[in-house]
C-alpha cells in the first residue's frame, strides 16, 4: 500500500508530470487552459495538422475558443497520437464518444494500458454502448481504478472568459482522483473529487439527452413552468436509472449530477439543448447537425441509452420521448403532448 500511494505522489505532486490531452475541440482547448496553470509542460494531440501549425503561429486554436492565447513554449503539439500518449504519464481524452472506436481501431494499446486514463468525454460509445469507462478498461486492458472522469458543471466557453466554474474528478483511486483535481484547481477553477466513477458517467451521457428535450420544448414554446417540471423529473430518471445500473451510495442532488444537468438543459453555450431547439423550431435531424459546427453527443446517447435499458426496464418517459423523435420521427408537437400528460 505504501509503495502504491508513493507512486501516485510522484506522479501528481511536481509540475514535471508528464499530461497529454487528446483532442481539438472546445472542451479539449478550455481543459489545456486549465491545465497549464499547475503543469510545465502539455502534450496536446490534434487530429488537424492545419490547426497545429496555425497554433504554432498565432498561439490559439483557429477553430474552438479563438480568444484563448496560450504560451507555445510550454506545449508539444503533435498529430501523431501514439507519441504523444506514449511521452506522457496522465492521458486525458477529450474527443467526442462518436470518434473514439475509430481514433484507437489500430491503436497500440501496449503503449497505454499501464498509464492512468482520465475521460473527458461525456457521452457513449455508440459501437458498444459503453459509457468511456467500459471503452477505456475493455479497449486498453486499464484497471477501473487507474481510469478517471471529469465531470461538470462548466461549459468551455466560460472556462475561456475565467468565469468561476467548478468541477468535479471521479476516481475509485482516491489519490489519483485528488492528484487530478490538483492539476486542475486553480483561481477560476474549484474541484471535488468522488469514487463514483460509473454513477457520473452515466449521469453525463444522460443529462445531453435530457438538454435535446429541454431544446426540443423551448422550440415548441413551453415555458419555463414546464421546463421546471420537465428537469425535476430528468432528476428522478436519472437517479432511478443509474441506482438501477451501479448501485452505490451517492447523492444526485450534488453539482457533479444536478448541476451538470442543470446547466446543460437551460445553457445558450449548450449545443444539445441547440440541437434540441432545431428539432423543436421544425428543423430535420439532418439539417439540425448540418447547421451546428459541433457534436450533440445526446444524438448518440439516446439510442445506446434506450438499447442499456432493455436490460434493467426503468421507466425513462423523458429518454424514450427523445428517442421518438429523433430516430422514430414522431412528430415533436405529439410526443411531448403525450410526455406532458406522464410527467408529475
Amino acid at each position: 500500500m505504501q509503495a502504491h500511494f508513493s507512486l501516485h505522489l510522484h506522479v501528481f505532486m511536481g509540475e514535471d508530470v508528464k499530461i497529454a490531452i487528446i483532442g481539438g475541440g472546445s472542451w479539449a482547448t478550455a481543459l489545456a487552459k486549465i491545465i497549464l496553470n499547475n503543469v510545465s509542460t502539455l502534450n496536446w494531440w490534434m487530429r488537424d495538422d492545419e490547426a497545429i501549425k496555425h497554433m504554432s503561429l498565432y498561439r490559439h486554436n483557429p477553430r474552438y475558443l479563438q480568444s484563448v492565447e496560450f504560451d507555445i513554449n510550454k506545449i508539444k503539439l503533435t498529430s501523431d497520437i501514439e507519441k504523444c500518449i506514449g511521452e506522457s504519464d496522465v492521458i486525458i481524452i477529450a474527443t467526442p464518444s462518436a470518434f473514439l472506436y475509430e481514433l484507437f481501431k489500430d491503436f497500440n494499446t501496449d503503449l497505454i494500458k499501464d498509464k492512468i486514463v482520465i475521460s473527458a468525454v461525456k457521452g457513449i460509445i455508440p459501437e458498444y454502448n459503453a459509457i468511456p469507462a467500459r471503452f477505456i478498461h475493455k479497449t486498453f486492458g486499464t484497471p477501473y481504478e487507474k481510469i478517471g472522469m471529469i465531470c461538470g458543471p462548466c461549459h468551455a466557453e466560460e472556462v475561456a472568459l475565467e468565469r468561476l466554474s467548478y468541477l468535479t474528478v471521479a476516481c475509485q483511486d482516491e489519490d489519483i482522483a485528488e492528484g487530478i483535481a490538483e492539476k486542475l484547481d486553480c483561481r477560476y477553477i474549484k474541484t471535488t473529487t468522488s469514487d463514483d466513477l460509473f454513477g457520473t458517467e452515466l449521469s453525463a451521457v444522460l443529462k445531453n439527452v435530457y438538454s435535446i428535450a429541454s431544446g426540443i420544448c423551448a422550440g415548441l414554446g413551453y415555458g419555463d413552468n414546464f421546463q421546471a417540471v420537465l428537469i425535476s423529473n430528468a432528476v428522478q430518471e436519472t437517479e432511478n436509472f443509474i441506482d438501477e445500473v451501479s448501485p452505490i451510495h451517492r447523492d444526485v442532488k450534488s453539482s457533479a449530477y444536478m448541476g451538470d444537468l442543470l446547466v446543460t438543459s437551460y445553457s445558450r453555450f449548450s449545443r444539445n439543448r441547440t440541437f434540441g431547439y432545431m428539432i423543436g423550431k421544425g428543423y430535420s435531424v439532418k439539417t439540425a447537425q448540418l447547421e451546428m459546427d459541433m457534436i450533440a453527443e445526446g444524438y448518440y446517447a439516446v439510442k445506446s441509452v434506450i438499447e442499456i435499458n432493455k436490460k434493467f426496464q426503468v421507466e425513462m418517459p423523458i429518454v424514450e420521448a427523445v428517442y421518438n423523435i429523433i430516430y422514430q420521427k414522431i412528430t415533436p408537437v405529439i410526443e411531448m403532448r403525450i410526455l406532458a400528460d406522464k410527467l408529475s
